[in-house]
């Protein structure tokens, strides 16, 4: 969900050209699997595209391919740091930290709770838009 809403947040602000965006599990269970129904079904409620993607498995080179590798709870965070053999250019981010919480972002895989986790990023991805055009 997070890809494809920030994906239209930057299209709507006409900065496509600034940012590559991508998504991928800490884990290789979801591989190659579609955006789960209920996602696309939320994402498609609130007239956001979400394309084709399929789940990709995160790699250690995509430290250095990105700027910015985002975690939604503490899990992904642990689970990046160690893919990536940890992070000594602090690249690494949990998703509400660009709003001033140290909360995580409830998976609805697990909680069923799809609109909890759409408000969550609504709030999040424009403050993470703008820490990302501020520092480059």
């Amino acid at each position: 969900m997070a890809e494809a809403m920030f994906r239209d947040l930057v299209r709507k602000k006409g900065r496509e050209e600034m940012f590559f965006i991508d998504s991928a599990g800490t884990s290789s269970e979801e591989y190659g699997n579609p955006m789960y129904y209920a996602a696309k079904e939320k994402l498609r409620e609130n007239r956001i595209d979400c394309g084709n993607h399929r789940a990709r498995t995160m790699r250690r080179d995509d430290y250095e391919k990105f700027d910015y590798l985002i975690g939604m709870d503490q899990w992904n965070i642990r689970n990046m740091t160690r893919i990536c053999g940890g992070d000594p250019k602090k690249k690494i981010f949990l998703m509400k930290s660009f709003i001033g919480e140290n909360d995580e972002i409830s998976d609805p895989w697990y909680t069923r709770d799809f609109e909890r986790t759409y408000q969550d990023l609504k709030r999040t991805l424009p403050a993470f838009y703008d820490y990302a055009t501020k520092n480059g």
